[in-house]
């Protein structure tokens, strides 16, 4: 639905909410007021809910209004120019999804030169080129990029802000995108969806996997709503928020039936192994160094290098080798004894997991209950 709206009745919406009459919003966003009224009535017509009560001393905001023109003014800002338009919005955002004129005019049914006309009236508008020429490709200008995200965060805003008028009609049609770091698709986030999707099971839960470095720029387009998994320290930036859950004590892991299995083997024993390590610049990898660092112990081979749990669970079943990974990411394995826990970790070498989200952000109603079955679930 969101592209079938008129941003210029999206500005008059949140101008009389702000202003509580139509003659003052029309002055403000600079169009007639039969405009605004009819756009007003047209906006109502498409989101099947009113959003103003028509009262003798003004426009009064209907509940409806109170939840969607906070996300529109937020969108807005975001677009930073009352001049651009849907059209141009969405060519913008699908030509850097589809990467092409061509791929994108796949994906909106519009012809090409309808896509070239729109980036340009776009780039006229707001007084900066986005896209140049590469060749036979094309690539986003730096202006065209932080616009791109921009443009992002303003659609989901506008999504959120959808999705609330629609819950109130007693649809839950809202979604949560979540990006999936490794610990937390072992058991937190798999628990918390399900219990989740049996409360609410109209709204949409997008997962998506990879490492933190995969899934923040992601998160800061506006295409993630929150990460889950460890915490960085120090913070990622100023514009991220990273709150708690729990602290995560890993361990030391093996096949069942290694040689250091069932013993007190000292750490310096552990380090005549081969390890297999997380990935250089996560969490888990640092603990690990400093693990050895910490009793004055030269770090053991490293052969293998791997972020991938699945991956790390088949080699250690049948090989020597080592790792450090959470109980919870091989829980499956240390039930059935394929795995098993050859030695404690130095308690000060806990983690801490939690949720990462941008800061500012709101969640709907819906994304606000799926954060609470998360901590539920965490706890």
């Amino acid at each position: 639905m969101m592209e079938s709206l008129n941003l210029r009745h999206l500005r008059s919406v949140a101008a009389i909410a702000r202003l509580g009459s139509l003659s003052a919003a029309a002055s403000q966003v600079n169009i007639s007021q039969p405009a605004v009224t009819q756009g007003l009535s047209k906006l109502e017509a498409q989101l099947g809910i009113a959003l103003f009560h028509r009262l003798p001393e003004g426009m009064q905001p209907t509940e409806a209004a109170a939840l969607l023109a906070p996300r529109i003014e937020r969108a807005l800002d975001h677009i930073g120019s009352p001049l651009v338009t849907m059209a141009q919005m969405r060519a913008l955002l699908t030509l850097a999804e589809g990467g092409s004129y061509a791929r994108a005019s796949a994906i909106t049914g519009l012809s090409q030169p309808a896509l070239h006309r729109a980036l340009a009236d776009l780039s006229i508008v707001l007084k900066r080129s986005m896209v140049e020429r590469r060749g036979k490709g094309i690539a986003f200008t730096e202006s065209g990029r932080r616009t791109v995200r921009a443009f992002r965060l303003a659609r989901a805003e506008l999504r959120a802000g959808l999705a609330e008028v629609e819950t109130l009609k007693g649809r839950e049609v809202g979604r949560i995108a979540v990006g999936a770091m490794p610990l937390s698709r072992a058991r937190i986030l798999p628990e918390a969806v399900a219990a989740f999707h049996a409360q609410h099971p109209e709204a949409r839960i997008l997962v998506t996997e990879g490492a933190f470095a995969d899934l923040i720029e992601p998160l800061r387009d506006g295409d993630l709503d929150v990460i889950v998994g460890a915490l960085r320290d120090p913070s990622p930036g100023e514009d991220l928020e990273q709150q708690p859950l729990f602290l995560d004590r890993p361990a030391i892991i093996g096949r069942r039936d290694h040689p250091l299995a069932g013993g007190e083997a000292s750490l310096a024993r552990f380090a005549e192994y081969p390890w297999i390590a997380s990935p250089q610049g996560t969490p888990l990898h640092a603990r690990w160094r400093a693990m050895f660092e910490n009793a004055g112990l030269e770090l053991p081979r490293v052969p293998i290098e791997c972020g991938s749990v699945i991956a790390i669970r088949h080699i250690l079943a049948s090989s020597e080798f080592l790792a450090m990974l959470s109980p919870d990411q091989v829980g499956l394995e240390l039930s059935t004894g394929l795995l098993a826990i050859i030695g404690e970790v130095p308690a000060e070498l806990s983690r801490t997991i939690g949720i990462t989200t941008r800061s500012g952000w709101r969640p709907t109603r819906v994304q606000a209950a799926f954060l609470a079955q998360l901590r539920l679930v965490s706890r």
